[in-house]
């Protein structure tokens, strides 16, 4: 049986990284009258399995291209779904994924709260025979270039203004200063800049002042 844990003891990056999971179908969330909770699916723990059983004995499946194109030999839906988390899955035939990491697939897994070190890692573990014994496995400019996206994206900086009230606006700064988002005020013309990191939680916020 599938255990419930509860949301209350989480960090607001936590519960924002819970309801992102729940939109991939990886938990499912549960309100009470006082209290919230969110339970794993049947496909968070299969995937689970998936990740820790192919990093041990299991044969690997993932061919990574210097062009970034990747092939997976596979007939798995759920290494199709995978792969989907930080690629885009160009065709599938009965047993070859073929896909590509791009920056926008890159960004979206960003996100989702994916790390570049988490997908280098699973491209890693999850190497193809035919690749596993080269230098390295991944293609040194895709791993490269992976880590780079990361911190580009990390670097971005979201412009909030049109704020409807004065306290509206006072209460987001206060908000972004308090958790060490706020990069810039200008409490004439109701403008911040904030780390592009915390936009998602910066969101969620303003969706509760609302």
């Amino acid at each position: 049986m599938l255990q419930a844990y509860s949301l209350n003891a989480l960090t607001n990056v936590q519960r924002i990284a819970i309801r992102d999971l729940a939109e991939l179908g990886l938990v499912k969330l549960q309100q009470g009258r006082k209290d919230s909770w969110f339970i794993p699916t049947k496909l968070a723990t299969n995937l689970s399995s998936s990740l820790s059983d192919s990093s041990a004995s299991k044969e690997g499946i993932v061919v990574v291209e210097t062009n970034f194109r990747l092939y997976a030999y596979s007939a798995s839906r759920l290494h199709c779904e995978i792969l989907r988390l930080f690629s885009r899955v160009e065709y599938q035939l009965p047993n070859l994924i073929v896909g590509a990491i791009t920056k926008e697939t890159l960004y979206g897994a960003f996100d989702n709260g994916i790390t570049a070190e988490q997908i280098i890692t699973f491209l890693q573990q999850n190497a193809h025979p035919r690749v596993i014994d080269k230098v390295p496995i991944v293609p040194e400019n895709v791993t490269d270039l992976i880590r780079l996206w990361e911190n580009d994206r990390n670097r971005v900086e979201m412009v909030y203004e049109d704020f409807p009230s004065k306290d509206m606006f006072e209460q987001c700064c206060d908000y972004a200063r308090d958790n060490g988002f706020l990069l810039w005020e200008d409490a004439k013309k109701m403008r911040l800049i904030v780390r592009g990191e915390f936009h998602e939680e910066m969101q969620v916020f303003l969706r509760r002042q609302r």
